[in-house]
């Protein structure tokens, strides 16, 4: 059966059904979002009375921080319903979603309805996180059973990348294999195929793992604040670490899945880590939820000036007090360590309480993990994809151990009493050294049923750059080049949040020379949580503070020529961004042949936050692009001026689409790539089909239109009224007025044709006159230190 998903219904618009509308919607699906009618409604009542809780609940999830679309214009494809009057119109969809409360008997008597009027071989699916999947089915006509399953979302369904989908004994290979695919290439999903068993996969080992910090709490006498400085990005996992996340989540949440699998899990070997302990069951008691009751294992008050004040619990005394930071020999001497494995190395030999705690920890994670294969997955990566998709952890627990080192972490697991399942000793014992590996580009995991490894699904449409170290090309301090294989060459660099310095710069111009002597093309992409933050600052910080000039100067025009030189290459050149694209990062996308962002990529020309106009050549290709952009219908300055509104309020896009209403990405050409993971694959086979289609270098452009004093003192008028208005500081005057004069191409008496490298010398003045201004400096220095540059 061929299926094609044109309009998908979802019944239930609580948090989640609310959201997987939005979703469904962000990717350009038609949408019938269903809810019950309010009870005591007259005989009578209108639509928009029968509809208040559908409508409700999806204009609350639109204006929810952070969005749950990526466009606005996307919530269009949502039409709202009830129960009463629109279950019939199901029948005209091709996917149906049901999302209501988690009570079987209640999701009994929606199938029921929907049995009604579902059109045969139609998807059914359930998104409970509870539920076992067989039983939903249960007394279902043969039709739905076998197009029914699970289809586990998680929380927020737009950022966080796992569904998890659950077949029934009756499901059709056909519907999982469906679902799969779909999942990962249409919603951008991590799809993790689980076993119909109590929480699947993430829940179950997610949960486990908060609990037996729990228990460690306990054992070795650590506060909250404590544990959340040892649980969080310093080991690879999200700034809410444990307890932060148990108050997001709901305690109450929590402790119903750690019931739910002390109950039903009978075999559990790490059963009793699900007990409750004595704190969290008062808490419980005292309605202290998280923060969905305003408080729980923390609580926002208001200190006496007013200002906002973070309390921890304490879990001796049950009583809040002042956050205390924690101190550790171990910790801080991790911190400056960049690369997460020889941090997780140095950690879990520390030799004071946090060694300790890192040892239990995940020597507890480790034992458990074994034990769970083969009863929740056959397979050790879907362990490992379902916790770095749905808790955002940036390494599995398998691959941690592989990091720790195997056999090592195994005998000392054995020594300090934690159990290990037979199948890892006798994998050790085969002469197998570690979960994963990689041979020639692809990566393998230990598959315990056959004793061999195997290669993850997937193959060429998820690149991973680090994989092809045996097809390393170049490298410098920071840049990696390799060989991705039909004569396309892939750069990536390591540096902290991927800023642009000095080695980036000359790596991007080796590796576009490499490229045009022996290759199709060049994809430029990164790995990690983010592409890149811009530009190095603290380098242009330094020069400017010791009044370098000639430095900065060649500094800046290195960047300029680096953008330059891969707009007109001989050959194609490809960004693949995703995370932050910000600044330099930005310009470099604005300067690619193509660009195939990730959905989720937050880019834009951010200096002006810094006091700087774009130096890198942003303020000159947004020039360009008003030049092409103006026509007849529309005055010229208009064009301009919303150029100059984006740069001059530092607009940052919110997702790749976002991108493209602000002028970065182009229409009809950049395309956006809604699984993350698949973007570097679509930059390669975008290099390959320009290359081919009889890619041309560009010419420079000497006819940019550019305004002068037509339009410049219309700009200047608008910077002035916003500092009367207060909207602007003095010194955002003096920012905004030079960003003017580059786009206005300088004080030209009447629009004129320029070349490019004129525009990008007025660029660079302005620039460098800004490095110059203490207050440009205060600013820079302001981020350098962690914080939001100051308004000054």
């Amino acid at each position: 059966m061929k299926r094609s998903i044109k309009k998908v219904a979802v019944l239930g618009s609580g948090v989640m059904g609310s959201r997987i509308a939005c979703h469904f919607a962000g990717i350009g699906i038609q949408v019938l979002l269903l809810d019950i009618v309010p009870k005591d409604l007259p005989a009578d009542a209108k639509a928009a009375q029968k509809n208040k809780i559908v409508n409700d609940a999806l204009t609350a999830a639109i204006k929810s921080n952070p969005s749950p679309v990526y466009h606005k214009d996307v919530t269009r494809k949502i039409t709202t319903g009830n129960f009463d009057d629109n279950m019939k119109d199901i029948s005209a969809c091709d996917w149906i979603i049901e999302v209501v409360v988690e009570r079987l008997d209640i999701k009994k008597s929606v199938y029921e309805k929907v049995e009604q009027f579902r059109k045969p071989g139609t998807l059914i699916t359930s998104n409970t996180s509870g539920i076992p999947i067989h039983m939903l089915s249960e007394g279902r006509s043969e039709d739905f059973k076998k197009n029914f399953c699970g289809t586990h979302f998680f929380n927020p369904p737009r950022y966080l990348r796992l569904l998890e989908i659950i077949p029934t004994p009756s499901t059709d290979q056909e519907v999982v294999d469906f679902l799969m695919h779909y999942g990962d290439l249409y919603l951008g999903k991590t799809t993790v195929l689980c076993k119909d068993t109590p929480a699947f996969i993430a829940n179950r080992i997610g949960v486990y793992g908060i609990m037996a910090i729990f228990g460690l709490v306990d054992k070795m006498g650590l506060s909250i604040d404590e544990v959340d400085a040892l649980t969080g990005p310093i080991i690879g996992r999200p700034k809410s670490a444990t307890f932060r996340t148990a108050d997001v989540v709901g305690i109450d949440t929590l402790v119903k899945v750690a019931k739910g699998v002390y109950d039903n899990c009978p075999d559990d070997e790490a059963k009793d880590s699900f007990n409750i302990p004595g704190w969290l069951t008062k808490m419980i008691e005292n309605n202290w939820l998280g923060d969905k009751t305003g408080q729980g294992f923390f609580k926002k008050t208001k200190g006496t000036g007013g200002e906002k004040e973070i309390l921890t619990l304490s879990l001796k005394t049950l009583e809040y007090g002042p956050r205390i930071k924690p101190k550790f020999a171990t910790l801080e001497a991790a911190k400056p360590i960049d690369d997460l494995h020889q941090r997780l190395k140095m950690l879990v030999a520390g030799q004071d309480k946090a060694g300790e705690f890192y040892r239990h920890f995940h020597y507890g994670l480790f034992s458990y993990i074994s034990y769970r294969i083969p009863e929740i997955s056959d397979e050790i990566y879907r362990v490992d994809d379902a916790m770095m998709a749905g808790f955002g952890w940036e390494i599995g627990a398998f691959e941690s151990w592989d990091v720790l080192g195997v056999a090592k972490t195994t005998e000392a697991m054995k020594a300090a009493g934690y159990k290990i399942a037979p199948w890892v000793e006798e994998m050790i014992a085969a002469g197998n050294k570690s979960f994963y590996k990689v041979e020639g580009g692809k990566k393998y995991s230990y598959d315990p049923a056959s004793k061999t490894y195997k290669s993850l699904p997937g193959g060429e449409a998820f690149i991973v750059m680090s994989n092809y170290q045996d097809k390393l090309v170049w490298k410098n301090g920071s840049c990696r080049l390799y060989d991705l294989g039909d004569d396309v060459l892939g750069l990536q660099w390591f540096t902290k949040m991927g800023s642009i310095g000095g080695d980036v710069l000359s790596g991007i111009q080796a590796s576009i020379d490499k490229a045009e002597k022996n290759y199709k093309g060049l994809v430029i992409a990164n790995e990690g949580a983010n592409f890149s933050a811009g530009a190095n600052v603290g380098m242009i910080f330094m020069l400017a503070i010791d009044q370098e000039y000639d430095e900065l100067d060649m500094a800046i025009r290195l960047f300029q020529n680096t953008m330059m030189r891969a707009r007109y290459s001989s050959v194609p050149v490809v960004a693949a961004p995703h995370g932050l694209a910000l600044g330099g990062a930005c310009e470099l996308s604005l300067h690619s042949d193509k660009v195939c962002p990730a959905a989720e990529t937050y880019t834009g020309l951010v200096e002006l936050g810094v006091g700087l106009i774009p130096g890198g050549g942003g303020t000159k290709e947004f020039v360009l692009r008003a030049s092409d952009e103006m026509h007849e219908d529309e005055p010229d300055t208009i064009t301009l001026k919303n150029r100059f509104l984006t740069i001059a309020t530092a607009k940052v896009a919110t997702s790749a689409l976002e991108g493209f209403d602000i002028g970065v990405y182009r229409k009809g050409l950049d395309e956006v790539v809604v699984n993350q993971g698949r973007r570097i694959a679509e930059a390669k086979r975008s290099v390959i089909e320009i290359a081919d289609s009889g890619y041309t270098t560009p010419v420079l452009r000497k006819d940019v239109k550019v305004l002068g004093q037509s339009a410049l003192g219309a700009l200047y008028a608008g910077i002035n009224g916003m500092w009367r208005a207060n909207y602007a500081t003095d010194h955002d005057v003096v920012v905004a007025k030079k960003l003017a004069y580059v786009m206005c191409g300088g004080d030209l008496s009447e629009p004129t044709f320029v070349s490019e490298q004129y525009l990008l010398d007025l660029e660079r003045e302005a620039f460098l006159s800004l490095c110059g201004e203490k207050k440009t400096l205060e600013r820079i220095q302001s981020v350098l230190k962690g914080g939001k540059p100051v308004r000054n």
